[in-house]
């Protein structure tokens, strides 16, 4: 085999491998728990018509529940990651979509419980928890659930909306069909002269060019094509937005966004923080950073497709993976004794799928359930990227960790509101280590232009598309119509609020929003501005050692989804409602980009 080869997994280390025999030692295990569990689920059907008969009843019910939902997630957990090990294998893509096949199954049996409970009352259900001493855990989980209650309607129309949701889902189906199968992009050529076919994912690639006039092609190319089906798209887009409109005026919301934020218990000035900061902040931080990547590159003009240029050259040095737990265990010592140890377990105890093999799942995620370890798939390639990577997923499982440890088994996941918070805190006090410790300037350059991008990307851009959200769906709920011509100026306006002057906006960006998939789950973006605005909330109390900082973060990570979001994170230390952390985040990227002034002698 040649030395850099991608090798066979076979060939792999075991200590480089996760232990997923800690779930099942075989297939043959598997398949026994899978026959197992079969009648289960079929027992939970008989509960149907009786949570009402009386305390014992309700928990009996539960407590089945979750010995299944156990058994359920364990077996589509380790099905699927046994699959990612090498995709040329069959069994274990048939086991998962065994599983896939059995979850369907199981929703199927337990689609009354929801319903079922929203029809009792809350006197019943407090009754319930009073009399029956282990249902007092359940007391928050009852309590958000009867929260639904006024938006719950007869049970004739919830069977017409359950229907209705086909129609409603075609602008979503539509444009995924579009984008990913009919949409065809022109070759370009790439860096060596040779004409390449341009696709989404090799856009990415292309984007981060050296060579500007390959930049230049792959965005006109891209962005000329969508300019050809803007007024498609925007029809689907208009469909989507009318239809959260439809929903939330049925359910009698106050609006489309109202709807959105009402399940984790949002108030819609968090959302507004977002906005408003970005907006306000973008003169001052935004419109410099271009100006500060403008006169990096030597550039007389700046354009979009000029913002992913490399301002600075990735350290080549290898970085082994024990070197990189190293790294990684220092960055993090601020955390404190019980992280790192714990941390330390996760690798000797094989969390982690290590190196790339033929076959093996691409990228990097943290995946696991209740009762599982919370494993991570890497594809470590020795780079300083990579050790980011590292600190990143095990962010993750290290909050799913602590969550599962602490929490019961309904509780134990934490929300999509919390889940980058952990992750992004890692990778600041990797991010502070590695700039404290670093070795040359070449170093410094590439690493606070990571942190650039980072911000950039996570905060301003998503709120940006927050901004567009909002505008969209309230120019619709007033009567508006969402043309090309509407969506084209609007998208204009934002960029040019965000990028300044130094930035020209081309024609062909203003059609951007029509390749954003995000927008057909309104109003879910802003939550990655706020999980890094929270991560760098608590990243800096921690570095500053601001007295309980680290016992809060730790109990952050405890705290699981035992109560709303918005909560947890208060009781931490940062409260998202108050401006106060956003404006933290916004003062730090100003020290970071003064920083950068500095170094690169500007």
């Amino acid at each position: 085999m040649k030395s850099n080869e991608v090798p066979e997994r076979k060939l792999i280390d075991e200590k480089y491998k996760w232990n997923l025999e800690l779930i099942y030692k075989s297939f043959e295990d598997w398949q026994k728990n899978f026959d197992e569990i079969q009648s289960k689920i079929e027992n939970l059907k008989n509960y149907y018509g009786r949570l009402g008969e009386g305390s014992k009843t309700l928990l009996s019910f539960i407590k089945d529940d979750e010995a299944v939902s156990l058994e359920l997630n364990k077996l589509y957990a380790y099905a699927n990651m046994k699959s990612h090990e090498d995709l040329r294998e069959n069994k274990p893509m048939e086991l998962a979509g065994l599983a896939e096949n059995l979850i369907v199954k199981y929703s199927s049996a337990v689609a009354f419980f929801e319903p079922e409970i929203l029809s009792l009352s809350s006197e019943y259900i407090n009754d319930c928890i009073k009399n029956e001493h282990e249902l007092t855990r359940y007391e928050f989980f009852f309590r958000k659930l009867l929260r639904e209650k006024e938006h719950i309607l007869s049970h004739e129309l919830e069977i017409l909306m359950a229907n209705v949701g086909e129609l409603t889902s075609v602008p979503e189906n539509a444009f995924t069909l579009l984008t990913d199968a009919d949409l065809k992009f022109p070759d370009i050529k790439d860096e060596d002269g040779n004409l390449t076919e341009l696709t989404e994912e090799r856009w990415y690639r292309f984007s981060r060019s050296k060579n500007r006039d390959v930049r230049r092609d792959a965005f006109l190319g891209i962005y000329g094509t969508y300019e050809k089906y803007k007024n498609s798209i925007a029809a689907l887009y208009s469909g989507s937005v009318k239809g959260d409109m439809f929903y939330s005026r049925t359910r009698k919301y106050k609006n489309s966004l109202d709807m959105a934020l009402f399940g984790e218990n949002v108030p819609e000035d968090v959302y507004n923080h977002v906005v408003e900061t970005a907006k306000n902040y973008s003169p001052k931080l935004m419109h410099r950073l271009i100006s500060l990547r403008k006169k990096i590159l030597g550039l007389d003009d700046f354009h979009f497709y000029d913002l992913n240029a490399p301002i600075s050259n990735e350290p080549e040095a290898e970085i082994k993976f024990d070197e990189a737990v190293d790294i990684a265990l220092k960055a993090l010592e601020p955390l404190g004794d019980e992280y790192i140890n714990d941390f330390k377990n996760g690798i000797s105890e094989r969390w982690i799928d290590i190196y790339e093999n033929k076959g093996k799942r691409k990228g990097a995620y943290s995946w696991g359930s209740y009762g599982t370890k919370p494993y991570v798939l890497l594809n470590y390639d020795g780079t300083l990227h990579d050790v980011f990577t590292l600190v990143h997923e095990m962010g993750h499982s290290m909050h799913s960790y602590y969550s599962r440890k602490f929490q019961p088994q309904v509780y134990s996941e934490y929300t999509i509101l919390l889940a980058e918070v952990a992750s992004t805190t890692n990778e600041a006090l990797l991010l502070e280590y590695l700039l404290k410790n670093s070795d040359s300037i070449e170093n410094k350059k590439w690493l606070l232009s990571y942190y650039y991008d980072m911000v950039r990307a996570t905060f301003f851009r998503q709120a940006m598309f927050a901004d567009f959200e909002k505008q969209t769906h309230s120019h619709v709920e007033n009567g508006g119509i969402l043309t090309p011509d509407y969506l084209n100026n609007l998208w204009r306006e934002l960029n040019s609020q965000c990028y300044g002057s130094e930035m020209k906006i081309d024609d062909e960006l203003c059609v951007e929003w029509a390749r954003i998939p995000h927008f057909y789950s309104a109003f879910y973006v802003y939550k990655y501005s706020t999980g890094f605005t929270a991560a760098n909330a608590f990243a800096s109390s921690i570095l500053n050692h601001e007295d309980g900082a680290v016992e809060r973060y730790l109990k952050f990570l405890q705290s699981g989804g035992s109560d709303y979001s918005l909560n947890i994170l208060r009781r931490a230390g940062v409260d998202l409602t108050s401006p106060e952390p956003f404006e933290r985040t916004m003062k730090f990227f100003e020290q970071r980009l003064n920083e950068g002034f500095e170094t690169w002698g500007i």
